[in-house]
Formats: structure tokens, C-alpha cells, sequence
């Protein structure tokens, strides 16, 4: 991650809880503690934030406006995370799709991945990721819809707090969702936020498809966003443990494994 990137991030993390640690720091942004430091010394020569013993203050004036939040990790970081087996993921997924179909994709570092495999496809393609959307009108001619609502940075994604919005008019084959954890509870996600939002996607797909690296496995995150019995396939890699993908599929979940070399 780039310096300028990550002092972004934390100009945002400080915009939501106005004081963090080096050591949440380090945990959300992936980074050394070093790394760290040097950012925080750095952006308080600037005058960007106030650096204090232990961690960084947000110089935010009281009344100022807080711009929106929600939890979850950032976009920048989670991309860097298994990366070679998300992209492997998000082109297994992008083979389900045929060329004329309307498909959803939601925000997620998974599912930003297919924009490299969907530059040769002609789709109608519906995302809240304004990160994969911005992707997919300079690299594709692919028809591209957002959603109306508010812009989330540091997530990459545009949610809206209404019901009644674009969303409701748009119909599609398939869902293509990334995810914080997937359990036999169901599908799980960090946000109450993102559950309504995604719902909402969920209701106007006919099928759901999960893509989820090994690391998301019989991980449970905050809250349940659906049961498994709604996953009609679940794409994953092949250092995911052979037990918990046999109790997904007695479940009755569909489970496809792409090979890491």
C-alpha cells in the first residue's frame, strides 16, 4: 500500500472513533509498527492529526461534521489479503456469467477481482463497489448501474439508508456477493448497515453465488445476513479445510474449489 493511501486511512479511521493505537493501527492497515510510527510522525510534522503517547488523535473540531462509517475492513487492506486465491476465485465466478445477463456484484475485495475477467464481457451489471464500477467504465463496455445512497471510502462502497431507491427496479439472474465469514449459521457480515443494503440486493437475484477465500471459512462475523439454504454455489480455494467444506455441502450448499499452484 502506498504511503499517501495509507495516511488516507487513517485520517478516516480517525475521523470515526477519533483516537486509535498504534496497535489498531497496525491491525487494520496491515502495516508494521515502524511503518506506523513513521506515518503517525509524518502526518503530525503536517499538522494532520496530533500524535500522542501511544497512538494519534483526530485534530476534527468539535461540531464539525463526521463523515459516514460503517464497520468492516478497509478496501485498500483486504485486497492485499490473499490475493493470488480471490483472483483465482473471482474468475471462476466470472465463467458463470453469460454474456447479455444481468448480474449484481457487491462491494468486496473478491468480487472487485472479476473486473479484470469481465473486460471482454457484455453484461448488465449492477454494483454498489464504486471501486469495481470505475474499474469496469475505463476497462469494458459492459452497462454499468449504482445505486444512489452515501459513499463509505475506506469500504469502497455506496449504501443508501432508504428503501425505495434504484435497486428496486433492477432484476437479475445471479448475485455475486464477497463476505466477512461464512458459517453453518449462514452467511455472516460486520454491519447492520451492510446487512439492510445487501438484502436488498440479495432480493432482486435469483441465485446467490459466494465468493469466499479459505480465510472465510467457519469464520463468523457480527451478524447473519442469510441462511445457507439461500447459497446456491460457494467458490473457494483449495487450502480450505476439507472438514468444514463437507459440512457446508450437507448442508446443501454447492461447493466449487479452484486449485492454488
Amino acid at each position: 500500500m502506498l504511503e499517501k493511501q495509507r495516511h488516507q486511512l487513517i485520517l478516516d479511521i480517525l475521523d470515526e472513533r477519533e483516537f486509535a493505537s498504534v496497535r489498531h493501527l497496525t491491525e487494520e492497515l496491515n502495516s508494521s509498527e515502524a511503518t506506523i510510527r513513521r506515518d503517525l510522525l509524518k502526518m503530525s510534522e503536517q499538522q494532520q492529526i496530533e500524535k500522542i503517547r501511544g497512538g494519534a488523535r483526530s485534530l476534527r473540531q468539535n461540531g464539525s461534521v463526521h463523515r459516514p462509517h460503517i464497520s468492516g475492513s478497509a478496501f485498500l487492506v483486504s485486497r492485499e489479503k490473499q490475493s493470488d486465491a480471490k483472483r483465482l476465485i473471482a474468475q471462476r465466478a466470472v465463467e458463470h456469467c453469460d454474456d447479455g445477463e444481468s448480474i449484481i456484484i457487491n462491494g468486496g475485495s473478491s468480487t472487485y477481482m472479476m473486473g479484470e475477467f469481465l473486460a471482454n464481457r457484455e453484461l448488465s451489471i449492477l454494483t454498489n463497489s464504486f471501486v469495481l464500477a470505475q474499474e469496469l467504465i475505463e476497462n469494458s463496455s459492459n452497462q454499468v448501474t449504482l445505486p444512489g445512497g452515501e459513499v463509505y471510502r475506506r469500504q469502497g462502497i455506496i449504501l443508501s439508508a432508504y428503501e425505495q431507491d434504484a435497486i428496486q427496479h433492477y432484476s437479475a439472474s445471479k448475485m455475486f456477493m464477497s463476505t466477512s465469514g461464512i458459517v453453518e449459521m449462514g452467511v455472516t457480515e460486520s454491519d447492520p448497515l451492510l446487512i439492510t443494503a445487501e438484502q436488498k440486493l440479495l432480493r432482486q437475484a435469483e441465485k446467490l453465488i459466494i465468493l469466499a477465500d479459505s480465510s472465510k471459512l467457519d469464520k463468523r462475523s457480527k451478524f447473519i445476513l442469510c441462511p445457507l439454504e439461500q447459497v446456491d454455489l460457494l467458490i473457494t480455494d483449495s487450502n480450505a479445510d476439507p472438514a468444514v467444506i463437507k459440512k457446508l455441502e450437507k448442508r446443501g450448499v454447492n461447493v466449487e474449489v479452484v486449485e492454488l499452484s
